[in-house]
C-alpha cells in the first residue's frame, strides 16, 4: 500500500481531513445527530435507531471516537457515548475556516 504522506501537510490540514473522514459515512452523521439530540446514548440505543447491526454501529462509533468527535464512559457492561464538546467545536472552527477561506477569495476559475 502506498504512503499517504500526511506528515508533509500541516497539522491543521491533517485535522480537517480526520474530521472529514470521520463524517464521510451517512451512518456516522446519523450517529452524531442522534448524540446531539439526546446528549448521551448507550450503544444499544443507537442500534435501535439505525438500520445497522450492533457490530457495524460499534465500528462507526470507534471511528468517531478515534477522530475525537465523541467520547464514551463505561457504565458497567455498557458504554455511554456523547459528543466531545471541545473537539466538536474545534472541528466546526476548522471546517468553517476552510469554507470561509473560499468565501473571502471568491475563485475566478472557469
Amino acid at each position: 500500500m502506498g504512503s499517504t504522506k500526511s506528515e508533509e501537510f500541516s497539522v491543521k490540514d491533517n485535522r480537517i481531513a480526520t474530521y472529514a473522514k470521520a463524517m464521510a459515512h451517512p451512518a456516522r452523521v446519523a450517529i452524531l445527530r442522534l448524540l446531539i439530540q439526546r446528549q448521551a446514548c448507550v450503544c444499544g440505543d443507537i442500534v435501535d435507531e439505525l438500520p445497522l447491526s450492533q457490530s457495524t454501529v460499534s465500528q462507526h462509533l470507534k471511528e468517531l471516537k478515534e477522530a475525537g468527535l465523541i467520547k464514551g464512559d463505561i457504565e458497567g457492561a455498557k458504554v455511554c457515548y456523547c459528543i466531545d464538546d471541545q473537539e466538536m467545536n474545534a472541528a466546526k472552527t476548522a471546517i468553517q475556516g476552510l469554507f470561509d477561506s473560499y468565501e473571502t477569495q471568491k475563485s475566478k476559475c472557469c
